[in-house]
């Protein structure tokens, strides 16, 4: 990629997150485009699709997650490790109002831009969930999907405004049902 090809890429992720953030993945792309000081034109050679923008802006992040869980793999309890994971997960998705129904349907869709993505952050979500299994520190009547499908549950509850207030204590309770060595309420720990 030319230089300036690759400065106006990261110039318009740069303004697309701003933009997304503010007003969720279906945030509209001439907006974006606008922002950027860029014609419609311009973003669409660089992102053909919406889901293809949303990918280029989601995709470093899911690899932190990916890294993330490696390392918790080896550094944490794996009761510790599968709940900081999923803390970083729920918050993560829950800034961008939308993206949990992308991303849900792009774990079934393997044509989609996010599912390779999608399939990568779940792979390390699994690692750690077998993990704290094998330990004996979390149900063993649950998988990946499961696990996938709750942190989605959990940010998609925290931008509805009846129950962002709540999102804490949701959480805490969710992760007292995933572990079996913890209780839930307000001496627990998660």
């Amino acid at each position: 990629m030319r230089a300036d090809a690759k400065k106006n890429y990261e110039h318009i992720l740069a303004v697309a997150n701003v933009v997304v953030t503010e007003q969720g993945v279906d945030a509209s792309l001439r907006e974006i485009a606008r922002r950027a000081g860029v014609g419609l034109g311009t973003l669409y050679r660089h992102f053909p699709t919406r889901e293809a923008l949303l990918e280029a802006l989601l995709r470093s992040s899911f690899d932190e997650f990916t890294t993330k869980a490696r390392e918790l793999e080896t550094a944490s309890s794996p009761d510790d490790a599968l709940v900081s994971w999923l803390r970083d997960v729920v918050a993560f998705t829950g800034n961008y109002q939308g993206v949990v129904d992308a991303m849900m349907a792009a774990k079934e869709d393997t044509e989609s831009a996010l599912h390779a993505s999608c399939v990568t952050m779940r792979t390390a979500g699994t690692r750690l969930l077998a993990r704290a299994q094998t330990e004996g520190l979390a149900r063993t009547d649950m998988d990946g999907d499961d696990l996938f499908s709750l942190a989605a549950a959990l940010a998609w509850l925290s931008n509805q405004p009846s129950s962002a207030p709540r999102a804490e204590h949701l959480f805490s309770i969710i992760a007292s049902a995933i572990l079996t060595n913890r209780a839930s309420g307000p001496s627990s720990h998660l």
